[in-house]
Parts: C-alpha cells; sequence; structure tokens
C-alpha cells in the first residue's frame, strides 16, 4: 500500500512544510499553516503501463501564423456594470471568482445575475453550500426574481454538482461558495488548502472542456484578502471584489484580476430594498448631497480602471489639547495623508502641529491613486483658513515632498467627465510635456507647485 505524506501549507504564499509552524517562516504570516494529506497513486501493473509521453500527447504546436484570429466568445450581460467589469461581456468557458466581506452582497448579486442571465442566454444552475431551496427562494422573492430556467440545488459535494451539470447542461454555473465544497477524491474537510484547491482545479477542468462559465464566490480574511491558497487566484481567469461600507448604501464591484479585459476595472452598485441596482452615473450620485461653499470640501477627478469618478473629499481641521495631535483618514491613505499634511507644513506655512485633521471620501470609496493629493490638500488648507472652494472648481495633481505638482494618466478623460457635470474651471500640473488635446467647456488652469495652486483655489485678501 502507497503511504500517505503530511505536509502543512500556508494559505497565504502557499510555501509547503513539513512540520508544524505557529508563524510561516516565509511570509511571517501567523495560523497560516493548514494540514495536508497526500495520499499518492497506486503505480499501475506492469501489463497496464501508460504509453510513453510522446504517444500520450493528445495536442500539436502550430505556427504562430496557422492559429486563427479572432477574440473569445462572449456571452451579453444585460447588467451593463457588471459587464463592464467583465471586459464587455461574459467570455464563455471562464471561471470567475467573486469574493467580499461577508454580508456585503455577493450572493444578492450573483443571484440577480442568475436570473437575468437565465432569461437572455438560456440555463443557468445555482449550487448554494450555505442556503437551502427554500432560502434562496425566500431571497428571490424579496428580490422579485423570476426565470423559468434559473435552477437551484443546495450541495456541497463536488460530484454531485457535476452530476448535476452533465445531465442539465446549463450555461452558468455558480458554486456559492468554493469553501464549502468537498471532493470524495480527497480526505480532508470542507474548507481545507486541499479541498478548495482540488474543486477549483475540477470546476476549472469542466469550464475549459464543455465552454460553461462558471461563478465561484469566495470567503476572506479578517486582513481582507481571499480566504485559501493563494494559486485560487491563479487558477481563476478574473478576480472580482465587492467592496463598500456596510453603512453606505453603494458597492463597488472591482477587477483586480481579469484575462479578457482591463484590470483594475469597477462597477458601481446600490444596494436597495430590491437588491442591488446599478448607477450609471456615478458622480452625479456621489456629489447628489453636496454641501456648496462649505470650508473643507474639495472635488476630485479620480480614475477607477478606465472610468474617471468624481468625488467629494472633505477636511476638518480642530485645535487640539494633546500634544500629538490626531490624523484620521477614511478613505485614502493613513501615510499618504502624514505626507500631506507634512508637505503643507513645510511648504506652505500652515500650522497643523497644533491641530487635529480629519479627512473623508463621501460615498464610502476607497482612493488609492496619488491624483487626489491636491484635492486632499486644498480641503485641509480650505478648512484651516475657514474658506470655501468655488463650487464649480476641480482639482487633480500628485504632490511631490517639495511642493511641486506632478502630472497625471488620462487628464483629458477626467476633464470631460468634469465638464459633463457642469464644472468650468481645474486645476491641474504644469507640465513641460505636450499635453493631449483638451476638451472644450472646461478651463484647465495649470499651476506647478502645490503654493500656486492654493493661491488660485483658496486666494488670500
Amino acid at each position: 500500500m502507497p503511504k500517505t505524506r503530511i505536509t502543512y501549507v500556508c494559505e497565504v504564499c502557499g510555501r509547503r512544510y513539513t512540520q508544524l509552524y505557529g508563524r510561516c517562516p516565509n511570509c511571517k504570516a501567523w495560523d497560516s499553516l493548514h494540514e495536508v494529506i497526500e495520499a499518492p497513486e497506486p503505480k499501475a501493473p506492469a501489463h497496464e503501463a501508460t504509453p510513453n509521453a510522446a504517444q500520450a500527447l493528445r495536442s500539436e504546436p502550430q505556427r504562430l501564423g496557422e492559429v486563427p484570429s479572432g477574440g473569445e466568445e462572449r456571452l451579453p450581460v444585460p447588467v451593463e456594470e457588471f459587464s463592464r467589469v467583465l471586459g464587455g461581456g461574459l467570455v464563455a468557458g471562464s471561471i470567475i471568482l467573486v469574493s467580499g466581506d461577508p454580508g456585503i452582497g455577493k450572493s444578492t448579486l450573483l443571484l440577480q445575475l442568475a436570473a437575468v442571465m437565465a432569461q437572455t442566454i438560456g440555463r443557468v444552475l445555482y449550487s448554494s453550500g450555505e442556503e437551502s431551496i427554500r432560502q434562496l427562494k425566500m431571497r428571490a422573492d424579496r428580490l422579485e426574481i423570476a426565470a423559468d430556467e434559473l435552477f437551484l440545488v443546495t450541495e456541497t459535494n463536488l460530484e454531485s454538482v457535476m452530476a448535476h451539470v452533465e445531465r442539465l447542461q446549463p450555461r452558468i454555473l455558480i458554486v456559492d461558495s468554493i469553501q464549502t465544497m468537498y471532493s470524495d477524491d480527497k480526505p480532508s474537510s470542507a474548507g481545507t488548502v486541499t479541498q478548495v484547491r482540488e474543486c477549483t482545479a475540477r470546476l476549472q477542468l469542466l469550464a475549459k472542456t464543455t465552454g460553461i462559465s462558471v461563478f465561484l464566490v469566495g470567503h476572506v480574511t479578517k486582513e481582507g484578502l481571499i480566504a485559501g491558497p493563494r494559486v485560487l487566484e491563479h487558477i481563476v481567469d478574473t478576480v472580482l471584489y465587492l467592496e463598500g461600507d456596510a453603512f453606505q448604501a453603494y458597492r463597488l464591484l472591482r477587477s483586480v484580476k481579469n484575462r479578457f479585459g482591463a484590470t483594475s476595472e469597477v462597477g458601481v452598485f446600490e444596494m436597495r430594498d430590491k437588491g442591488m441596482v446599478e448607477v450609471r452615473n456615478p458622480s452625479e450620485a456621489f456629489l447628489a448631497e453636496r454641501v456648496i461653499n462649505a470650508p473643507g470640501s474639495a472635488i476630485v477627478v479620480t480614475m477607477e480602471g478606465t472610468r474617471p469618478l468624481l468625488v467629494e473629499v472633505q477636511a476638518l481641521a480642530s485645535p487640539t489639547v494633546y500634544p500629538n495631535p490626531r490624523r484620521t483618514a477614511n478613505g485614502i491613505d493613513f501615510n499618504r495623508l502624514q505626507l500631506l499634511t507634512a508637505v503643507l507644513a513645510r511648504r506652505v506655512g500652515l500650522r497643523l502641529a497644533e491641530q487635529d485633521v480629519f479627512v473623508n471620501v463621501i460615498g464610502g470609496l476607497t482612493i488609492d491613486e496619488p491624483a487626489a493629493d491636491l484635492a486632499v490638500a486644498t480641503a485641509i488648507a480650505s478648512s484651516v483658513w475657514d474658506k470655501p472652494l468655488s463650487a464649480d472648481l476641480a482639482l487633480i495633481g500628485e504632490i511631490g515632498l517639495s511642493g511641486e505638482l506632478r502630472a497625471v494618466s488620462q487628464l483629458s478623460a477626467r476633464l470631460r467627465e468634469a465638464a459633463k457635470l457642469g464644472f468650468k474651471r481645474c486645476i491641474v500640473p504644469k507640465t513641460l510635456r505636450r499635453a493631449d488635446a483638451l476638451p472644450q467647456g472646461i478651463q484647465a488652469i495649470p499651476a506647478r507647485t502645490l503654493a500656486e495652486a492654493l493661491a488660485v483655489a483658496l486666494p488670500r485678501e
């Protein structure tokens, strides 16, 4: 009998070890090693030996010029925001991982998508390992979903799901969630590294050989990363994160990996009583409750993938009674806020050592790109001086440590979005490089330094 081997695999970095550690020696993550029992396959008898490698080849190398041109077949997705994130439609035979915090709306969004796709392209199988069929029916009734070609099943055994797929022949398979699935071929329990890897690999083979598009729902860890081995993200074709504040109505579906489209693409949804509703004009929605002529408020034009978004950034500077002033960032990186306050104090002369500074991005959004630096710094200065910015002014620019403004990408697209929403002026970095053709209807005001930009945005009398 072949001997079983026990190894320990880190779910963060995927490194294997022969003994258990409390902390992974490679990535330094605590309690990330999981036991994996590997039973080698028994060797076949000599008279049943497999053919040699040359005989076992099932593919033939082709010249590059002989390969027919043409993109992958895409299935139309009636939900425009979801279609945008996927790259313009659902590629047949692709496997897509959808992840997000508990309760953020993953199952709701996919159930709505399943119903819409069942009405347009054909049969869809929704397999849930966390809810019963009655619970799924209750959710569907609340969302007012009705689709004759949508089939529901409660199953955690992978072989049973495969049997349902073979019998129904659906166009789309949704598995909610991959952490609840297990295969009879592996002795470990559901959710372990071995089972997650095995089930995902089997579902990938199903998608590539049959052309069925597979959606997987994945859990996240406390750090917000996808639970399970890192190889899970490498197996799938597309990785989508559903983000948002639990206390906000807006949800962002963000693409962090896409073999068939642009990465970092974003779709915007709003959570309502009837489920997820796509937001066609996110910039207008984010600025709907903006208070005009309020000190500490600035508008930034940020890019989410290929989409420009206008977002309100608010700042509040308040005198502190403590020796160490507070710096609180909500929606931007804390270290970036520290850098901007240092530049404001050193290059502009703001006395921020005696003030607490709070910065918030409206709508529950998170801005990662440095093009929002100028808006954040201007909002802080506006709060310190208690002077509002003009209602028709937007700001774009990255700030360096010397107080200079640096160029940002896709400036024309940003200005077009600002002009479309009625903004007349926009402060942008002044660059020596030849600029793209700027759109009509908005005045681009160039500035070399943060001090010049503040002189335009907040003129001192």
